[in-house]
C-alpha cells in the first residue's frame, strides 16, 4: 500500500479558505482512496516564528479540532502531532550533515524572509526548516507528498538530500513523489483579496454566531442602490456563496441580484444563514473537542504511536548506515 503524508501548518484556528481550499478536500481524498494517509501537525515548524508557548498550543488544538470536527477518520488513517514523536530530530540531525549550506541558501522560502527581514532576524530554524520537512517525509516512508506549488523546491531538496545519502550507503530511504492539484480552490476574503490570515480577510466559521455574522457583514462590496440589478459575477458575496451553495440556492440568489431591490445586506444575511446551517455540526464537534482538550490529546498520542511505529525502523536502519 502506497503511503500518502502531509504537514500541517498549526498557525491558528484554520478559516473557511483553508477548509475549502486544502482541509475539505483532503479529507475527501482520505475517504476514497486506498492509501494509507498520514496527516501531522506540524507544531514543530511553527516554533520558527511563535514565541508564546500557550498561543502555539491553542493553534494546534484548533487544528487538530477543526480535522475531527469535519470527518477525518483517526481509525483508518494516522493523525498526529510533530512534536509527539521527537525522533524526527534526530533524523534531522543526520540529514543536515548530508545537506550542502548553498542548497538551503537557494531556498525560495529562506531568500524571500532574508531579503525581506535581513540575516539578522532570520533564526537558524527558518534556514534549516527543509532539513526538518525532509526529516517528516522521509521518516516513514512517504511515497506521495501533496504539496502546493510553493513547497516544490522543499520536496526537490528532500530528494536531493535522500538520493545523496543512498549514493553513499546504499538504499535506505524511499524518494518520494510530488503530487501537485492544479485545481485547487482560491476563497475571497471579505476584502475581495484571496483569503488570508496574513491579509486579515478571513471568515471563521467556527466564531460565535455574532462576532460571525459582524465579520459577514464586514465583506467588501460597491455602492450599487438596493433598487437597482447589481452583477452577481463581480460581488465577494456571491462568490462565497456559490462556493458553498446549492445549485438552485445559486440560481436564486443570481436572480435577486439581477432582478433588483435585492441588496447586498440581504446577500451577506443569506451568507451567514447558509454557513451556521451548513456547519452546524462541524461547528458543535470543534467546541466539543476544544472543551475536552484531553480527548484531542488522546486522538494526538494514539496516532503518535502509530507514527512511531513506522518511525522505529527507518531509524534504526540509518543509525546502522552510519556506524551508531
Amino acid at each position: 500500500m502506497a503511503r500518502y503524508l502531509t504537514g500541517i501548518q498549526s498557525t491558528g484556528r484554520p478559516h473557511l479558505g483553508n477548509l475549502l481550499g486544502a482541509i475539505i478536500p483532503a479529507i475527501k481524498f482520505s475517504e476514497t482512496s486506498d492509501q494509507e494517509a498520514m496527516y501531522f501537525i506540524a507544531d514543530m515548524h511553527s516554533l520558527t516564528t511563535v514565541r508564546d508557548a500557550e498561543t502555539l498550543r491553542h493553534n494546534t488544538y484548533s487544528v487538530a479540532a477543526a480535522w475531527l470536527a469535519f470527518g477525518f477518520d483517526t481509525d483508518k488513517h494516522i493523525f498526529y502531532r510533530q512534536s509527539d514523536v521527537p525522533m524526527v530530530t534526530e533524523l534531522s540531525w543526520y540529514l543536515s550533515c548530508y545537506t550542502p549550506f548553498p542548497m538551503l541558501a537557494n531556498a525560495h522560502s529562506f531568500k524571500d524572509k532574508s531579503s525581506r527581514r535581513g540575516l539578522a532576524d532570520v533564526n537558524a530554524g527558518l534556514f534549516t526548516y527543509p532539513v526538518l520537512m525532509a526529516a517528516d517525509i522521509l521518516m516513514y516512508d512517504a511515497n506521495f507528498i501533496p504539496v502546493g506549488k510553493d513547497q516544490i523546491q522543499h520536496l526537490e531538496i528532500t530528494r536531493d538530500i535522500a538520493s545523496s545519502f543512498n549514493h553513499i550507503y546504499g538504499d535506505t530511504f524511499v524518494l518520494p513523489e510530488a503530487k501537485t492539484d492544479e485545481t485547487v480552490m482560491t476563497v475571497p476574503g471579505v476584502n475581495g483579496e484571496k483569503m488570508s490570515k496574513s491579509y486579515g480577510n478571513i471568515i471563521d466559521i467556527f466564531e460565535a454566531d455574532k462576532p460571525l455574522r459582524k465579520t459577514i457583514m464586514s465583506i467588501v462590496t460597491d455602492s450599487t442602490a438596493l433598487e437597482e440589478p447589481k452583477d452577481p459575477d463581480q460581488d465577494t458575496t456571491f462568490k462565497l456563496y456559490s462556493l458553498l451553495a446549492s445549485e438552485e440556492e445559486i440560481q436564486v440568489m443570481r436572480q435577486n441580484y439581477l432582478a433588483g431591490g435585492y441588496g447586498y445586506g440581504h446577500a451577506k444575511q443569506a451568507l451567514y444563514e447558509l454557513i451556521i446551517r451548513k456547519y452546524a455540526k462541524e461547528r458543535e464537534i470543534f467546541n466539543y473537542y476544544m472543551n475536552n482538550l484531553p480527548e484531542l490529546d488522546k486522538k494526538l498520542l494514539e496516532g503518535a504511536q502509530k507514527a512511531k511505529a513506522i518511525a522505529t525502523p527507518v531509524l534504526e536502519r540509518v543509525r546502522q548506515k552510519l556506524g551508531y
